[in-house]
């Protein structure tokens, strides 16, 4: 390969004549206008974590759905256990072995967990499902594998570890000897992380192989056996996590130091930009979605938001935006009450708002760059003139931020599906912060973005603060929440139950507020 850093063996050459479970040898995969992968090597050993890591863009994701059956490679041949094979579909790369579990969990929330491991593969006696065989074999790779799962409990009782742990035991129901994780503790916190880093030992120790993709380079070093590098569609190196170093690996990746969003010189000023009093949403079971909730953001100061997912930070966000009906409180924008305000009468008066899920609530995936950059702006220069739509501003300015946020693609014309989910995500940021702002709401603003755009949208949201844009963050990014905030939130069942420093806290410490460890916590709840 190309490049190594210091310390990086040679590429394996397998062990004595074990095939390796997974060999990629010169895999391209082209789209119009683009190579996605260009002569792709990549050797995995069975019973191996193998992690992949690589900027947004670089051909992580291209590469996996090909060897999941997605995507026919261009050029190139797959190889699982020293055969070749030609996958043409999921189905067949099931077929050989091959499970997947996606970043964005594929559960029935209204299902069991048994109806959602067993669903397109239901074993049945008779003309109906056989539930016994079902939870026997679910019940036996639960304690195979130590996922301790119950198969009667619906989903949505679940949190997002236990979920995760419902996602791998579907495609161990299947019969997969190779799991591919993409990005799995983007939404765990420190103690969950931990469980399925436990997980996966399990996994090894039975003979399984597991190919890990993720951003977070330290836990990358900390569970991987062994690392391949990819930029800009190609593979430029290999890595020992024992030898190489977290900033090592960013070097090889994008050229550059690892990013950190410490900022510790404070900013905040006296004037309040958001004041949110006794907000309460209402939820369809017995307990508030948000529950009292009041909180003030000023001028120059990140405030922000911790706890695990489902615990009202979604909600609570919707209900600032106008997106969702409050049933009680009030929300007060610059001084002047803003509660009964439409969405688009709230964006008008400064409010940017960077959403959670860029797919459902921040793009136009099969429209051009240059509409979604007017989206949620449509009524303001430089997307109209008059009455009209100005497409010529609207693509000039597209062209603008596609150089000043770095938004990789090849003109305004594109569309936002052909981009990689980190020059999405920039796009979105770069619309933003366009508007100038006065307050942004930044839910998970580097969620599934890997180091470089990371760092970027870093040094974004701390110019922003410096001069005087008060941020709402949500993040379960704990090292971010840490590292950016002036003022600490910890919401536990759509309260805040904590405030805390974020000069002196640990992210195991912040994680033990989120789960209702300390004692705090639980009271306050």
């Amino acid at each position: 390969m190309a490049e190594q850093p210091a310390g990086a063996p040679a590429p394996a050459a397998g062990t004595g004549d074990t095939p390796y479970a997974v060999e990629l040898r010169g895999i391209t995969k082209r789209f119009p206008g683009v190579v996605a992968n260009r002569d792709i090597e990549l050797r995995v050993r069975r019973g191996e974590v193998h992690a992949i890591v690589g900027e947004n863009g670089a051909g992580k994701s291209t590469l996996m759905k090909t060897l999941y059956g997605m995507h026919r490679p261009d050029e190139g041949t797959i190889a699982l256990h020293g055969r070749e094979v030609h996958l043409k579909s999921p189905a067949d790369a099931i077929a050989a072995g091959i499970g997947m579990v996606h970043q964005h969990f594929m559960l029935a929330d209204n299902f069991t967990v048994l109806e959602n491991v067993v669903l397109g593969s239901e074993p049945t006696k008779g003309l109906g499902l056989d539930r016994a065989e079902a939870r026997r074999r679910i019940r036996e790779i639960s304690q195979r594998y130590a996922l301790n799962l119950d198969p009667d409990v619906l989903v949505e009782e679940l949190g997002v570890g236990d979920r995760q742990r419902v996602e791998i035991a579907k495609v161990l129901y299947r019969g997969a000897t190779t799991l591919i994780l993409d990005e799995p503790t983007a939404v765990l916190v420190p103690q969950e992380v931990d469980e399925l880093f436990g997980n996966l030992a399990e996994l090894k120790r039975e003979g399984l192989t597991v190919i890990f993709i993720s951003h977070k380079l330290d836990e990358v070093r900390k569970v991987a056996d062994s690392i391949t590098v990819i930029r800009r569609g190609t593979t430029v190196g290999t890595a020992d996590p024992r030898t190489t170093t977290a900033r090592q690996l960013a070097e090889l990746m994008v050229g550059s130091e690892l990013p950190s969003p410490q900022t510790r010189t404070s900013t905040v000023r006296d004037t309040p930009v958001l004041e949110v009093r006794g907000l309460t949403v209402r939820s369809h079971g017995a307990r508030p979605a948000v529950d009292d909730v009041t909180l003030t953001v000023r001028e120059g100061e990140v405030v922000g938001i911790a706890g695990v997912e489902g615990n009202g930070q979604a909600e609570l966000v919707e209900a600032v935006m106008g997106l969702r009906p409050l049933a009680e409180g009030v929300v007060v924008l610059g001084g002047e009450e803003i509660t009964a305000w439409s969405t688009r009468a709230r964006r008008e008066a400064g409010i940017g708002f960077v959403p959670e899920d860029r797919h459902r609530q921040g793009m136009l995936l099969d429209a051009p760059l240059w509409e979604n950059r007017i989206l949620g702006h449509q009524t303001r220069p430089p997307a109209v003139k008059g009455l009209f739509i100005d497409r010529k501003a609207a693509r000039a300015d597209t062209e603008r931020i596609m150089q000043e946020y770095d938004v990789r693609a090849p003109g305004p014309d594109t569309l936002a599906v052909a981009l990689s989910g980190g020059n999405q995500q920039k796009l979105i940021v770069g619309r933003e912060m366009s508007a100038r702002p006065r307050l942004l709401i930044a839910s998970h603003p580097t969620r599934g973005v890997d180091v470089g755009a990371q760092s970027a949208i870093w040094e974004l949201l701390k110019d922003a603060r410096a001069e005087g844009m008060g941020i709402l963050l949500i993040s379960a990014d704990l090292d971010e929440l840490i590292g950016l905030s002036d003022t600490l939130q910890v919401m536990l069942r759509g309260r805040l139950v904590a405030q805390l420093d974020p000069a002196s806290l640990t992210p195991e410490e912040l994680g033990g507020h989120m789960t209702g460890a300390h004692d705090g916590s639980v009271g306050a709840a």
